[in-house]
């Protein structure tokens, strides 16, 4: 089984979750500074190219996206961080093992960043934190990290969970560090840590299951079904039935582009 790592970044509403993405990215060569996978949009908020969302400056709908690095592939989920898409939040958490969850370093842990951390610890998933902005004036780092730890405490983390890993650094600047006194140049840090504390998913043999938590499409290849296999393995050629809304089946193969 490849060596893979399934995270999703929890936050309330402009702490820096898409900005820290766009960085990762830069980090694993996905897309480079000059020139962006979406050539025709900014160079930064990479994963924010529905029109509403460029326009209000927020994520609304949760995106996934693959890097590889040091011989691991990480897929990472951009949730949504507005109290209005709590249920988008919820339901793609389910892909992930464990969580980047993503604070300001002045304002700290915000009542949106409450709800979905809850979400998340109760369905075990493993949390780092990343204390964001700290370059900004005024801020309390220390302080936050204190209340992210009573936070959960508050929510019932178990003694695992509450064994977390903190980063500190500027999504922005493009760097953290697991001292806020001692800045680095790149999110080397960030990424060690997500291979060394987020659990690998496990392998589960059976009959193949996949839960799918969102749709897309494409003109060349047509409807796509975004999710995650959490049973049995898919392989090209093998034969499927596909289970339609109206009790329908239709068999098909599975075809790896």
């Amino acid at each position: 089984m490849q060596n893979i790592r399934n995270i999703a970044i929890i936050a309330h509403v402009d702490h820096g979750k898409t900005t820290l993405v766009d960085k990762m990215l830069y980090t694993a060569n996905v897309v480079s500074r000059q020139q962006s996978a979406f050539s025709d949009q900014p160079k930064e908020l990479i994963l924010d190219n529905n029109d509403l969302e460029r326009e209000r400056g927020i994520t609304i709908l949760a995106k996934n996206v693959a890097i590889e690095y040091k011989g691991t592939k990480i897929n990472i989920i951009d949730t949504p961080g507005h109290a209005d898409f709590g249920g988008e939040v919820e339901r793609v958490l389910n892909m992930a093992d464990g969580v980047l969850l993503l604070v300001d370093a002045f304002e700290g842990a915000m009542p949106q960043t409450r709800f979905v951390l809850q979400k998340a610890l109760e369905i075990g998933l493993k949390p780092i934190v990343v204390i964001n902005k700290v370059d900004k004036l005024n801020c309390r780092p220390d302080e936050v990290q204190e209340e992210v730890f009573d936070l959960m405490c508050n929510l019932n983390a178990t003694d695992d969970q509450l064994d977390f890993q903190t980063l500190y650094g500027s999504a922005k600047q493009g760097w953290m560090s697991r001292d806020w006194r001692k800045p680095t140049t790149d999110l080397t840090d960030l990424m060690d840590a997500i291979i060394e504390y987020i659990p690998a998913p496990e392998e589960n043999p059976g009959t193949p299951q996949m839960l799918i938590t969102s749709l897309d499409y494409n003109s060349y290849v047509g409807r796509i079904a975004i999710g995650r296999v959490h049973r049995g393995e898919f392989k090209d050629g093998q034969a499927v039935t596909l289970a339609k809304k109206d009790g329908t089946m239709v068999k098909t193969k599975i075809k790896v582009s």
